[in-house]
């Protein structure tokens, strides 16, 4: 009998069902291999290492003596004092890096990838089809719910269009500090996770790992139980009230309505059947509208499938993808996550979450943060990487479409039609940051200039005869020769770059 072997994003049942692919019997093995060398490769997040060890130790406790857990220096040393050379199975890894590991090791026979509802034939055929138009999320997505039968009535999407973004991109309610949501799940915290704790601490005096960020209280689950308990918590108190506010930040308001259960699904915890399938259901029994269950569904089943295919169709030149020759290092205050070194509240805010939970929702990541990092031409891969290693979230098939392709705009357009950034405008439109930050939003000159609104001229100057050819950007681009004071912003912003605003 072969054992199997589970990475540490593989911890749910559907990575250890047969279900007729030939994989691992019920009575197999199950090994589980934590590698010291992933945290010494990488500076991760504290709480990110916390997470995804508590979560693997989470898993070998409950599979019992079905488990051949093997703590190790690397993967390579941990399979052979686990399996002693003899074959396994295992799933499709996530990464190409694993991929490439799984691959030479020669006794190994991979099995489809699980936790996704696109099979990777379905996708290149899908691609094959598109490709003369280009790739699109907005095809794919309806291709997945017309296949999958999800938000459908008949042949027609439910309630008569298929996106609804048009109804989920308002401003928070003025004047109010919160939404006034119900609270998310929140976990509690075990001796795994103080045994967790306990030997990070030890590594890091060891001199052995460094970490960035906080380890606070853990804040998302670590085992099936905790993520199915957060999934009902969302759907049955929070989903109604997702979709409106989905694009907006609260500074006293970080997790506003959204799931937080991007963790559970990358970690294989959840599947995103069952996610989306509530949703739907939720909606169906007249207990959310649909507008905040077309939004969370085209989260998961549209943009989440959707970079996990780009990620393998692309190939691995696309890791080096940077058309707009940005190759600025990033600065050590934000390599530090040193949210008290910043004056601009949004980018402040948006740091001190990331360094205190190591999680922000979508808007922070892409319109602050990543807004920030484009703007002033920091190297894409550089950035592509902080993401990855200071998200609880981040994995390799996670961050390269993401931030390269969509944030950094690496890609020249491949993954999105335009560059995502803005200037100060949309972030006090569609936040309480701005009311009493030191920088104004409608200013581009002087010591109270915004610098998301002179980063942004900047940015379009810089890369002006490019943009000049988009539909979506020639229209800014055209503006710049009607700024009297371009020169002297320019000159502002030159002198700016690398410090903290």
């Amino acid at each position: 009998m072969r054992a199997h072997w589970l990475f540490g994003d593989q911890l749910g049942p559907a990575f250890t069902a047969p279900d007729g692919d030939d994989g691992p019997s019920p009575e197999a093995p199950l090994v589980m291999i934590e590698s010291r060398a992933v945290f010494r490769r990488r500076r991760f997040h504290r709480a990110k290492a916390h997470l995804v060890l508590s979560a693997m130790r989470h898993r070998a406790a409950e599979l019992g003596d079905r488990a051949v857990y093997v703590k190790a220096d690397s993967y390579r040393e941990g399979l052979h004092r686990a399996a002693g050379g003899k074959p396994v199975t295992v799933r499709h890894p996530t990464s190409r890096a694993a991929a490439a590991l799984v691959a030479s090791l020669g006794n190994v026979t991979v099995l489809p990838p699980r936790g996704f509802l696109v099979s990777r034939e379905e996708f290149t055929a899908w691609a094959a089809a598109h490709e003369h138009a280009g790739l699109r999320l907005e095809q794919f997505y309806r291709h997945v719910r017309r296949e999958h039968g999800l938000l459908m009535d008949g042949d027609e999407p439910a309630g008569g269009r298929w996106n609804l973004d048009h109804d989920n991109r308002q401003p928070p309610p003025p004047g109010e500090p919160t939404l006034g949501a119900p609270a998310p799940y929140r976990p509690r915290e075990d001796d795994i996770d103080a045994e967790v704790r306990h030997d990070l601490d030890r590594w890091e005096r060891a001199g052995d790992v460094s970490f960035v960020g906080r380890d606070g209280p853990r804040l998302f689950p670590a085992d099936r139980r905790q993520a199915l308990a957060a999934l009902r918590r969302f759907v049955d108190h929070r989903l109604a009230g997702f979709g409106a506010h989905e694009d907006a930040m609260l500074a006293a308001d970080p997790f506003l309505s959204h799931s937080l259960l991007s963790t559970s699904l990358n970690l294989g915890l959840l599947d995103p059947a069952e996610c989306v399938e509530r949703a739907e259901a939720a909606w169906r029994a007249g207990r959310a509208p649909l507008n905040s269950v077309e939004g969370f569904v085209r989260q998961i089943a549209g943009w989440r499938e959707y970079v996990w295919h780009l990620y393998w169709h692309f190939g691995e030149d696309y890791r080096t993808s940077n058309e707009l020759g940005h190759t600025a290092p990033l600065p050590s205050w934000w390599n530090e996550l040193d949210a008290d070194a910043v004056t601009a509240r949004c980018l402040s805010a948006a740091l001190r979450q990331v360094r205190d939970t190591g999680w922000t929702h979508h808007i922070p990541r892409l319109m602050v943060l990543g807004s920030h990092a484009l703007q002033r031409g920091w190297d894409p891969a550089a950035v592509t990487d902080w993401f990855h290693r200071c998200f609880v979230d981040g994995y390799d098939w996670v961050m390269l479409p993401n931030v390269l392709g969509m944030s950094q705009y690496a890609d020249g357009g491949r993954t999105t039609t335009k560059p995502y950034t803005s200037g100060g405008a949309y972030i006090d439109r569609m936040s309480d940051l701005c009311g009493p930050c030191r920088y104004r939003p409608d200013r581009r000159i002087g010591e109270d200039a915004c610098p998301f609104t002179a980063g942004y001229w900047a940015f379009l100057h810089r890369h002006r005869h490019r943009l000049a050819h988009n539909p979506r950007t020639a229209g800014p681009v055209a503006g710049l020769d009607r700024l009297p004071d371009l020169a002297e912003l320019l000159r502002q912003e030159h002198a700016r770059d690398g410090t903290a605003p």
